[in-house]
């Protein structure tokens, strides 16, 4: 067996292991109720489940109040068109269902079952779809011939309250449209204008066409071919469907219609288009060869003839994929949360403009982490969204629910603002707590220095504080390397206009910066030939020096190095009798809610009076979050029952804390199990003082704390924000080597939030 063959197969295993293990298939079903006691049991079901019957009962729309019906989509085939694949049967189109139904659940949260019909007669299939209607709230047809599927569409959108979709035809066209829009930018032509040359003529191709005639293509500009050539009018024996794109014309083969195309649209096959028909479109051609797996041309080759080309295919490995998963979720959001009977032309357009309007955006934090290396700036090789773009989710389905309660689809009002918003908090699980944090940071005008200025993490940051918040970033780095890497990330932010640079090898200030770093620190054993070495090349000491000469507000460090390292130069430079720190806070978002943890990093041992400070400190930035701080000071011993040094801190924390006017709940020394569960602690120590669930979780010891915080964030999937230097005034915050973008960009909000919030 050759290299090439042995890779196939072992890629072939891989896949059918995938689908195999751990168990069959890709999908199962969950109870979103408690289903724990015999209670819960005579709700869901006998005689509980009768209520919620009747109400429905009395009227069908409370369906959409009562039950899953709101949030559910049923993927309908009956296999005789799979991609790539052609009419393998019901049964074993049914990985690929799954598939689809996996994406709607992954991208956009909606469940979903996919549902194969052994049906070939399209108004049979019609007609069951049909009687499917109570169960559901949308309807995705896919994978159904042509012009079986045409049938099956028309019948049921006829029939059906709700909407019926067929991805295959309208979700092709939209993502092909949205791609078409940006290119005719880049090429500086117009829908109006332009001719077109479609070569395929099935659901896909003549829906792709009838969306183009939406956006404003001519009919007499296209040019439709299918496998006997042009369709034009003296053909006989036509599909109604084909007939709608005939041309009176002399035209018959590909070659004669590619004269002067503007844009060329492949649905059919591989290697169907060749260099000599490129040759003969107009300047600056659009191709978009969609064949999948091997294109109607490849790329590389239309290169070779037409440099100046704007390409878009079906595959991954290129750029420019004209993927359906750009669409079909998030339009299906968008109708499903409005109450729309249907997706209408006003809903496409809007989901077309959408998308397009997010490949001319500047690219989002989390996108430029999950296709690092990539250049994501709007250009020829960058027409369209890539499929992980979080931000797919809140732009398409709010456009889609505004044009549906526009055009007078929607039966359910909807708060755009608010739907929005709820929407973001679904992409960026940080987004709800997070979202006080924001809004009190734009209100101010503060300047954040980011001591590792050189990292791509820090530059994407920088881009998306400029379109989230009102500070002022500076980075230290060099400018070149700076500017490079902005390029390189496909950044849109620029020196001296979105943010400010301080070059650690050429400053005009490096003399103030090493000056004032040796008159702190001349007697505690640096020199000025040591602070001068130290200043020009360490960041974190060039940061906290602008912070203490009052150049930046706060400072932000950490995304390389070790944390006490960067806390040690903070300590140094920063620290004084009215600053120092107090420990690390990390916030930890998890399904079940926030939980905040310290300390992480700082006092790897507290004694008491560290302990007591810790508690006092993160109830205070708990606040900062909107939240009622309920603090539970855990140890080894719990309520005594141990004489352990962790037993006997805690203690004595609490007698400090005993003696204070704290104004916040407060309980210890306790096992984390007894702060998390009030029914356990209730029987170890009635009468506790701290009432429901902890929210606040600090340990004697850094091992307890940064073990409990790695163990959230590795097994139960939680997101850190943080870790927050407490004690410092919100002059200094130190991350960690694994933050995220979008954690750096927590952090920075965090920053830009007026001192007095610190209390």
């Amino acid at each position: 067996m050759s290299p090439e063959d042995t890779k196939k197969a072992t890629e072939r295993q891989a896949a059918l292991d995938y689908h195999e293990f751990p168990r069959p298939g890709k999908l199962e079903i969950r109870a979103t109720k408690p289903m724990a006691t015999g209670r819960d049991l005579s709700r869901a079901y006998s005689p509980g489940v009768a209520e919620a019957c009747l109400e429905i009962e009395k009227n069908a729309q409370e369906a959409f109040r009562y039950t899953a019906k709101g949030n559910l989509v049923a993927v309908i085939t009956n296999g005789t068109a799979v991609l790539g694949l052609g009419d393998i049967g019901a049964q074993a189109s049914k990985p690929v269902m799954e598939g689809k139904a996996v994406l709607f659940k992954k991208f956009a949260g909606i469940d979903c079952f996919d549902i194969e019909v052994n049906e070939t007669d399209p108004e049979k299939l019609a007609d069951l779809v049909c009687r499917l209607e109570p169960t559901f709230g949308a309807i995705n047809l896919e994978d159904i011939k042509a012009p079986d599927c045409f049938i099956v569409e028309r019948i049921c959108r006829e029939r059906m309250g709700i909407p019926v979709f067929h991805d295959d035809q309208h979700g092709t066209a939209i993502v092909a449209a949205a791609a078409a829009t940006n290119a005719l930018l880049v090429a500086n032509k117009r829908f109006e204008d332009i001719k077109v040359v479609a070569l395929g003529a099935g659901a896909a191709g003549i829906a792709c066409l009838k969306m183009m005639m939406v956006m404003g293509v001519q009919k007499e500009n296209i040019t439709m071919l299918d496998s006997k050539g042009v369709v034009h009018t003296s053909r006989n024996n036509l599909t109604a469907e084909k007939a709608e794109f005939a041309r009176n014309t002399e035209m018959r083969s590909v070659m004669d219609a590619m004269e002067g195309a503007d844009l060329f649209l492949g649905v059919s096959g591989p290697g169907l288009l060749t260099q000599e028909m490129v040759k003969k479109m107009a300047a600056h051609p659009i191709i978009f060869a969609l064949a999948n797996p091997t294109p109607e041309i490849m790329p590389e080759l239309v290169r070779e003839v037409s440099p100046e080309a704007l390409i878009a295919t079906g595959r991954s490995d290129y750029p420019n994929q004209v993927n359906n998963v750009l669409c079909f979720p998030f339009i299906f959001r968008g109708a499903l949360d409005s109450g729309a009977t249907e997706i209408n032309d006003a809903m496409k357009v809007a989901c077309v403009e959408a998308i397009a309007g997010l490949a001319r955006a500047p690219a989002s934090a989390e996108l430029g982490a999950a296709y690092q290396g990539e250049r994501l700036a709007f250009g020829p090789e960058y027409l369209i969204p890539k499929p992980f773009d979080p931000r797919l989710l809140p732009t398409i389905a709010v456009a889609v629910a505004k044009a549906a309660i526009e055009s007078g689809v929607a039966t359910r009002e909807i708060d755009l603002e608010a739907y929005g918003k709820s929407l973001q908090t679904q992409v960026y699980r940080s987004a709800l707590i997070m979202r006080p944090v924001f809004m009190a940071a734009r209100k101010e005008q503060r300047r954040i220095v980011f001591a590792e200025g050189e990292e791509p993490r820090v530059l994407r940051t920088v881009q998306s504080m400029t379109e989230e918040l009102s500070e002022t970033a500076i980075l230290v780095g060099r400018p070149e390397v700076i500017e490079q890497r902005i390029e390189r990330e496909g950044l849109s932010v620029r020196a001296g206009e979105h943010f400010e640079l301080v070059n650690p090898e050429s400053d005009a200030r490096y003399r103030d910066y090493w000056g004032s770093y040796h008159a702190i620190m001349q007697r505690k054993g640096v020199t000025p030939d040591l602070a001068k070495a130290i200043l020009r090349t360490n960041s974190t000491a060039i940061a906290a020096t602008m912070v203490h000469r009052g150049e930046a507000d706060s400072m932000i460090c950490g995304t390389v190095g070790q944390y006490l390292w960067h806390l040690n130069y903070i300590q140094q430079i920063l620290a004084n009798d009215d600053l120092h720190p107090a420990g690390a806070l990390s916030l930890m978002i998890l399904d079940k809610g926030p939980l905040f943890i310290a300390d992480t990093h700082v006092n790897t041992e507290p004694d008491a009076r560290q302990l007591a400070e810790t508690m006092i400190a993160a109830a205070r930035h708990v606040k900062r979050f909107g939240i009622k701080p309920k603090v539970a000071l855990c140890s080894g011993s719990q309520f005594g029952n141990l004489d352990s040094r962790s037993g006997r801190v805690a203690r004595d924390a609490l007698a400090l804390l005993d003696a204070t006017d704290t104004g916040f709940e407060y309980e210890g020394e306790m096992h984390t199990d007894a702060a998390l569960d009030p029914d356990l602690r209730e029987r170890l120590f009635p009468g506790s003082r701290l009432t429901g669930k902890a929210n606040v979780l600090v340990y004697t010891n850094t091992d307890a704390a940064g073990a409990t915080r790695n163990i959230l964030k590795s097994v139960a999937d939680g997101l850190e924000v943080g870790p927050i230097l407490m004690g410092m005034g919100n002059r200094a915050h130190i991350v960690t080597p694994g933050v995220t973008v979008r954690g750096l960009l927590n952090m920075a909000a965090l920053a830009g939030m007026p001192v007095s919030s610190y209390g």
